[in-house]
């Protein structure tokens, strides 16, 4: 009895082995098979099973038993894969999808720069439509600039324009609240835009360096406090003509709210983007009496609280 038992295990043990080097050779060759795929994958979050249902609705030629070998691995990265090729085995399918780090492409928004012209950057860079960014800024932002904040964004790959713009309007928005809190303990939406950061676009418009940013506010706010108009050119850079020279004629002409020659206080609603130092200067600005401030030659300004001084300032300026 004891002998035919041990036969039987023999030929069971046997035949296991004989299945499991059949397996081995069988998984191993299905890994190296060539499989195509875009040079870019949208994964989508979820568990593993769903991955791969997305993959594979993609139009990637891989199958249920696809899904257990991926787990042996690890877990497949959630968003958009650079890939990096369109031709690899399986196997190596299977280690990018679970390795390798999203996709993204880096853009800059430049201190002072609109949307508007931001918008056709953007349109270039990431072949995207510019009518259909601000058509998605418009939806998703509560003012028609400054709302985004000026640095350096990495921005997944495979967004559209309204994916995009919601997020960027998003992670400035919860930035803007976040710089509130810290200098004011509160968030008022309305005095924040329509005061600080139409401040901070103004201030970054017109400071020559960092250094000036605290004086250039301490005009601004002086010259409120005392009733008097801005009489600033940045101001008018606003929309496309953000890098304008400011002339006699375009100040005469132009007759929106921008222009702070014609018009007393703060414009209606920021003018550009800003940077967290724009709107520190705006928040605090320099404790001095300054009214008046000219360029000079060399790209800085010279401040005073004096019009007499200040006209011979500009005198200078123009030698």
């Amino acid at each position: 009895m004891l002998e035919k038992f041990l036969k039987y295990l023999l030929i069971f043990i046997l035949i296991s082995l004989l299945l499991a080097v059949i397996g081995f050779y069988y998984v191993k060759n299905y890994l190296q098979e060539t499989i195509t795929t875009p040079p870019t994958v949208f994964i989508p979050k979820g568990s593993t099973k769903s991955a791969m249902k997305a993959l594979q609705k993609s139009g990637i030629d891989i199958g249920d038993f696809d899904y257990h070998l991926v787990k042996l691995i690890g877990y497949p990265q959630a968003g958009q894969i650079d890939l990096g090729e369109t031709s690899m085995s399986r196997s190596e399918f299977f280690v990018r999808i679970t390795k390798s780090k999203g996709a993204v492409k880096t853009i800059t928004l430049i201190p002072g720069e609109t949307k508007e012209l931001f918008f056709e950057q953007l349109a270039k860079k990431l072949d995207m439509n510019s009518t259909k960014l601000a058509d998605a800024y418009t939806k998703a932002a509560p003012y028609p600039d400054g709302v985004m904040i000026a640095e350096t964004y990495n921005i997944p790959a495979g967004m559209d324009e309204k994916g995009l713009m919601g997020y960027l309007v998003k992670h400035s928005l919860e930035e803007h609240q976040k710089i509130s809190q810290n200098f004011l303990n509160t968030y008022d939406e309305k005095e924040w835009f329509e005061k600080y950061i139409t401040m901070a676009s103004i201030i970054t418009k017109e400071a020559g360096n960092v250094g000036e940013m605290p004086l250039v506010s301490a005009v601004i706010h002086n010259r409120l406090k005392k009733g008097m108009p801005l009489q600033m050119d940045g101001t008018l850079n606003y929309k496309f003509q953000s890098h304008q020279k400011v002339t006699p004629k375009m100040i005469k002409e132009d007759s929106s709210k921008f222009n702070t020659y014609k018009h007393a206080g703060l414009p209606p609603h920021p003018i550009c983007s800003v940077t967290n130092e724009a709107i520190e200067a705006a928040l605090k600005p320099a404790d001095v009496n300054y009214l008046y401030f000219v360029r000079s030659k060399k790209g800085e300004h010279a401040f005073t609280h004096s019009y007499k001084i200040h006209l011979q300032n500009i005198k200078k300026s123009n030698k």
